[in-house]
């Protein structure tokens, strides 16, 4: 388990899910272990291919956004591209709930 994350990743792909976490971090202000627990939720069953997986498409902030927000009434996701987000309302966006506290999701140690 690398980084605390619950699925194999290749060197190239853990450094990916980090970069994920570091924008869920910076973007949104959460503690990393929770950023790691949310990454650990949606992607801890998933099989990850080698570096470049599918996901590289798009970058970092796309998948941290779509891990903190749900989509809008429209289902429009923010992707971190300013240009892109223009119309987006940001306060009317509804945030999705941290993994429970005994979810084992959470792989490392609490922050708070």
């Amino acid at each position: 388990m690398a980084a605390g994350f619950l699925m194999r990743l290749d060197d190239g792909m853990l450094e990916y899910f980090r970069e994920i976490v570091d924008e869920a971090v910076t973007r949104f202000g959460i503690s990393r272990a929770e950023a790691v627990a949310r990454v650990n939720e949606r992607y801890g069953g998933v099989e990850i291919s080698p570096y470049p997986d599918l996901m590289c498409h798009e970058l970092p902030e796309y998948w941290a956004y779509g891990l903190y927000y749900r989509r809008n009434a429209d289902g429009r996701l923010p992707t971190g591209d300013e240009e892109a987000d223009a119309g987006i309302d940001f306060t009317a966006l509804e945030r999705r709930p941290a993994p429970p506290k005994d979810s084992p999701a959470w792989t490392l140690p609490s922050e708070e």
